[in-house]
């Protein structure tokens, strides 16, 4: 029996089934490329769901680990350490906010966010505000997994398991400013949204949408809160995506790709946010920790040091370009977008989608397909052309395999709406 067969067997037995895992066993990693248990290797084009900033076997990371692991890992948030504050300044510098709390995943950072956005609330009704404790967010949504972050994601199969899920939550259609009008009341808290959605499909808000967003918060009050979990850290060539607009948030969240593979996530919001906390509302164990700040002190001053966002913009772009060429070719794509190396390829076709995915893996190339028909590219930043191009001659040559497939999605399409 492999190595494969043998861990699949013993997962059967031993772990709750919460994912449908593709049949490999990956046991290392080197640059862009995942290494299975035969030495084969695979580029990698979902990096851990937008994890692996810096590839694998990453120097910068690696001696960070080594490094603070020789004098302190972890200590209680009871005392003081040395690498909060350091991580905290970077923070505050790039985003544009005034203050971080620190914790271990993107459904904390936005659980945190929620909090300080219900607490602010009840600090202005207690100066005398009329503003309620409702929550916008937008259509195909994502925020986590957890109670409060579930409840402001979309998809009703994230939700409906667990019903009921937390009240006071309420969905924009996606890019429609007068639905958000609308909704928009004195009971809205916060409007949570994101300013390119991942697991919505990477789709870029409008910058309309998001102007008349922080429009309406201001006119009352209420919190506008940008979750750049995936988005974030540099991904879409700049810090934060709400960069790219001329919106500044009140909160915002960061994980995914912050310490490079260390579980790490960070909650940053302005001064008058901030104000709605004090000791003792809420904490973490492990959030803040020596060797997760450390890390992702590393990982930050690797991406400013080497101008990684720049390159991140340039291969995007490249890349963009080249997705753009495959759809003038293969008329199954309907869509290209996305910003810096946070990109998708829209198909006509769920089936095609999930067969993707399938078949580029045995082309040793680990892609992934979201909202049934988008295939999302999440590569580490130190992506080049080369395999953009890889990627590229490996995409065509499935398209060209499945020409038929593709050709009777589109004829199943025309007979829908016909």
């Amino acid at each position: 029996m492999s190595k494969l067969a043998e861990i699949q067997a013993a997962e059967q037995r031993l772990l709750i089934h919460t994912y449908d895992r593709f049949p490999v066993l990956f046991v290392a990693g080197e640059g862009v490329y995942l290494i299975d248990e035969n030495g084969d290797r695979y580029l990698d084009l979902l990096s851990g769901i937008g994890v692996n900033a810096l590839g694998y076997r990453s120097k910068v990371i690696e001696e960070a680990i080594v490094r603070q692991s020789s004098t302190l890992i972890n200590a209680s948030n009871y005392y003081f350490n040395e690498k909060m504050v350091p991580l905290a300044e970077r923070l505050t510098r790039l985003t544009g906010m005034d203050r971080a709390y620190f914790g271990n995943s993107g459904c904390e950072a936005v659980e945190a966010a929620l909090k300080l956005a219900r607490a602010h609330s009840g600090l202005l009704r207690e100066e005398g505000r009329n503003i309620g404790t409702k929550f916008l967010a937008l259509e195909q949504s994502f925020h986590g997994r957890t109670f409060g972050a579930i409840s402001a994601t979309y998809k009703e199969k994230y939700r409906a398991p667990f019903e009921p899920v937390v009240p006071g939550f309420e969905f924009v259609n996606f890019n429609d400013i007068d639905d958000l009008r609308a909704k928009f009341s004195n009971e809205v808290c916060a409007i949570l949204l994101e300013a390119v959605q991942g697991e919505g499909g990477v789709r870029p808000l409008s910058p309309e949408f998001f102007a008349e967003a922080r429009k309406l918060a201001d006119s009352t009050g209420a919190l506008l809160i940008a979750d750049e979990i995936q988005a974030g850290c540099g991904r879409t060539g700049k810090w934060c995506a709400y960069q790219h607009y001329d919106v500044k948030p009140d909160i915002t969240t960061l994980a995914k790709p912050l310490a490079g593979g260390i579980p790490m996530s960070a909650t940053l919001c302005t001064d008058e946010v901030a104000r709605a906390f004090h000791a003792g509302m809420h904490g973490t164990t492990f959030g803040g920790g020596p060797l997760a700040c450390a890390v992702a002190i590393a990982v930050i001053d690797f991406i400013e040091n080497e101008n990684l966002m720049a390159h991140v913009t340039e291969t995007g772009e490249y890349f963009q370009q080249k997705l753009r060429a495959l759809a003038q070719k293969h008329t199954c794509i309907t869509n290209v977008r996305g910003l810096g190396l946070m990109l998708a390829v829209e198909l006509d076709s769920a089936e095609l989608g999930k067969l993707a995915v399938t078949e580029l893996l045995k082309k040793h190339i680990v892609i992934n397909c979201t909202s049934d028909t988008v295939l999302r590219f999440l590569p580490p930043y130190i992506f080049a052309r080369e395999h953009v191009d890889q990627t590229i001659a490996a995409l065509d040559e499935f398209l060209n395999e499945n020409a038929g497939l593709a050709l009777a999605a589109a004829k199943e399409g025309e007979s829908t709406h016909g």
